[in-house]
C-alpha cells in the first residue's frame, strides 16, 4: 500500500513538472529578442487583418530585429488595422516604397512585422506610412479554402 501511494505522488510531481516547462515555454520562448534604443522614427502601415500581432511585437528586416510595434488598432474610415511600430534611427535609409508584411515565427506561432526594401531614393522618416502591406495569414481561412476545394473536387 505504502509502495502504490509513493508511486503516485511520483507520478503527480513528475506531471505538474511538466506543466511548468511547458508554461515556461510558453511564456518564454517567443519573442525574446530584445530591442531597446533612445533615438527611433515612429512609422505607420495599414493591414486588413492583423491576425495575433500584439504590442512589442519585433519588427525586422532581412533577419535583423531593427524595431518594435508600439500599438494595433482599428481606423473606424479605412475599416482597416492600423499599426504604429518604430525603428531604431540608425537604419534611416529605408527606401519610402518598402513592404510590411505580418509574418509568423517560431514554434507557437508569434507574428512579427517582416519589412523588405523598394528601390526608392527617398527614405522612411519621422511620421511616414508604408503603403504596400500584406496581412496575416489566417490558418483558419486556407483550411476553410481547403475544405471547400477539397468538396467541390468530389461532386463531379
Amino acid at each position: 500500500m505504502q509502495q502504490t501511494r509513493s508511486v503516485e505522488i511520483g507520478t503527480g510531481l513528475f506531471v505538474m513538472l511538466g506543466m511548468s516547462a511547458l508554461f515556461f515555454l510558453a511564456t518564454q520562448a517567443t519573442g525574446g529578442e530584445g530591442f531597446s534604443s533612445t533615438e527611433t522614427y515612429e512609422v505607420e502601415a495599414y493591414f486588413e487583418n492583423v491576425g495575433s500581432l500584439k504590442s512589442k511585437a519585433p519588427v525586422s528586416m532581412s533577419g535583423v530585429t531593427i524595431g518594435r510595434v508600439t500599438s494595433v488598432s482599428f481606423d473606424a474610415q479605412s475599416l482597416e488595422a492600423k499599426v504604429t511600430f518604430v525603428i531604431d534611427s540608425q537604419y534611416d535609409q529605408i527606401p519610402d516604397d518598402s513592404d510590411a508584411s505580418i509574418l509568423t515565427s517560431g514554434l507557437l506561432g508569434s507574428q512579427y512585422i517582416g519589412l523588405q526594401a523598394g528601390g526608392s531614393d527617398i527614405f522612411l522618416e519621422d511620421g511616414s506610412e508604408i503603403l504596400f502591406t500584406q496581412s496575416a495569414l489566417v490558418l483558419e481561412n486556407l483550411i476553410g479554402k481547403f475544405l471547400v476545394n477539397a468538396g467541390s473536387d468530389g461532386d463531379e
